[in-house]
């Protein structure tokens, strides 16, 4: 009784970990920098101008971020921190 209940166990652990591991990798995320609509951004902006989701007042602004499908970023027409950091820099 007791190796039935110790394999059923095992068994739900396995199989657990393979649902877990399917839905994170189809829920990976990037920031994307310079694609959030007004409103839409999801936290603070490079510019450090505000703190929260919601609060950017201009389209594709590159200082704002979205979370986006990882690998998506670039077909959007984003850029990566690395990218958006460098062009805030250099506009100042």
């Amino acid at each position: 009784m007791n190796n039935k209940l110790l394999v059923s166990a095992a068994l739900a652990a396995v199989m657990s970990t393979g649902v877990i591991a399917s839905a994170e990798a189809g829920s990976k995320k990037e920031k994307c920098y310079g694609v959030a609509k007004a409103g839409q951004n999801d936290c603070a902006n490079l510019a450090g101008t505000h703190s929260c989701a919601g609060q950017s007042t201009l389209s594709d602004d590159k200082g704002e971020w979205k979370l986006v499908k990882k690998g998506t970023c670039s077909e959007l027409g984003g850029l990566s921190k690395k990218e958006a950091k460098k062009l805030y820099t250099a506009s100042k």
